[in-house]
């Protein structure tokens, strides 16, 4: 009973998930959660703000304790004689230094790696903003294939009425039997134009799905979202739109963070021209033992001296320092000369990246423009083609059936209508991603 249940249960599971239905909103969502460049992108943002919590770990002092033993055995000669040196020695230290003066080199350090964690950030923006427009792209693609499978069912339906009418005609001999034949070639194209347009519904569902990178395609769907027919003109400017686009897009500011990153490594660079002041303090003791004897020598008195115990030796041998250490730079073959030029020349690529990517942008949204305005031209002149098509397809079914035209005129105006709904189709699609494309640049999310 438990594994019929259980078996129960997971069918209804497929089920649901078969039913379901994806929004726009809901692709763009999984795309920027769920790819592998936008995961991959925020382990190297996860890498960057290590660096920084490393970079400020450096203002603390550095303490480490240290322990050694040292067994040695052999023997030194002197005169006619020799005498026995083996011994055992141990020692503990426990020390700690920290930075005092580096010209800044801390604070500048943290600075370029605040910068270099904000670019990173930037770059998995852009990342997911790049694949919410390609996830747009497509899934308007698969809402026109959809559309025009309507138009082709309805091309369908009407060819249908043809050949039926044309049948009975045949049948009862007012219309030949070659009339017959080509209301049945009509039926027999349309349904072959509607099976290539449920494929392509069937391609463009599986191009989602995998720029969603989906494990299970096979029960994909999307909304079926209604475009009205009616499509105002787009009224911004190009000019208005880049002011937005220069001061919102992710690229942008990247590319900005990494000049001032690369500002930043010129003046660590610089620093290395200063002397750098460190303190240290410590604290240790040792042991020694002389393993032929205990004695050590004599006192003042001359009195000999044994060797004491181990923890009587820590506590007689236990001492502190401090220091204070000035490291002045020289020379040093010019490498820091040379190495700030080198950052300066990053600091020009960076400048120059930052160029390309505002020509990038002004490219992008001066195309985009551009295609908004003739994607809206020739989605007018579309619709009124389609009216002209549709009407000439009504004279020409009211001129068939008062005989004074034929099934190949009637065929040929259905045709040419069909074309000209798919025109429509196609036209109103491409102008919708286009002004979607110019809305994204100017700052709108994107939606339906």
């Amino acid at each position: 009973m438990k594994r019929v249940l259980t078996i129960v249960l997971g069918l209804t599971c497929l089920a649901v998930n078969a039913q379901k239905k994806w929004s726009l909103r809901a692709c763009v969502d999984y795309a920027t959660e769920h790819n592998l460049q936008v995961i991959q992108n925020e382990y190297s943002k996860q890498a960057q703000d290590l660096n920084l919590k490393i970079a400020k770990k450096n203002y603390l002092p550095s303490i480490s304790a240290n322990m050694g033993n040292t067994v040695s055995f052999g023997q030194t000669s002197f005169g006619t004689g020799s005498l026995r040196n083996d011994r055992f020695s141990n020692s503990a230290n426990l020390g700690a230094d920290i930075l005092v003066f580096n010209y800044g080199r801390l604070e500048k350090t943290v600075r370029k790696t605040e910068f270099d964690v904000e670019a990173s950030q930037y770059d998995i923006e852009t990342i997911k903003n790049d694949i919410s427009l390609q996830i747009a792209q497509q899934y308007l693609t698969t809402l026109l294939n959809k559309e025009i499978v309507k138009i082709s069912k309805a091309a369908v339906e009407n060819a249908q009425k043809q050949y039926d009418r044309s049948k009975i005609t045949t049948e009862i001999g007012t219309t030949a039997q070659t009339v017959l034949a080509e209301a049945e070639a009509g039926l027999a194209r349309e349904k072959q134009n509607l099976k290539t347009a449920e494929i392509n519904v069937g391609r463009s569902l599986f191009a989602l799905a995998q720029l969603l990178q989906l494990q299970e395609y096979r029960d994909f769907d999307v909304e079926d979202v209604d475009i009205p027919d009616q499509l105002a003109p787009q009224l911004k400017g190009v000019d208005e739109v880049l002011a937005t686009a220069y001061e919102n897009q992710p690229q942008i500011k990247a590319a900005e963070s990494r000049i001032k990153s690369a500002v930043a490594q010129t003046e660590i660079n610089k620093t290395a021209f200063w002397p750098t002041v460190t303190a240290s303090v410590g604290i240790g003791t040792f042991y020694n033992n002389l393993l032929n004897t205990n004695i050590t020598g004599r006192d003042e008195f001359g009195n000999l001296v044994y060797e004491r115990n181990y923890f009587g030796q820590y506590k007689d041998n236990f001492g502190q320092q401090a220091a204070v250490s000035l490291n002045i730079p020289i020379f040093n073959k010019g490498i820091t000369k040379l190495q700030v030029e080198q950052s300066r020349l990053n600091e020009n690529i960076a400048k120059v990246t930052l160029q390309q990517q505002k020509q990038v942008i002004r490219e992008n949204v001066q195309k985009a423009q551009f295609d908004v305005d003739a994607n809206y031209e020739i989605y007018i002149s579309a619709l009124q083609a389609e009216k002209s098509t549709k009407l000439a397809l009504d004279f020409a079914d009211k001129s068939y059936a008062a005989g004074r035209s034929t099934i190949y005129d009637v065929n040929v105006a259905r045709n040419n209508y069909a074309n000209a709904q798919g025109s429509v189709a196609q036209a109103k699609y491409n102008y919708v991603f286009s002004l979607k494309l110019l809305n994204f640049y100017a700052g709108i999310p994107l939606s339906l």
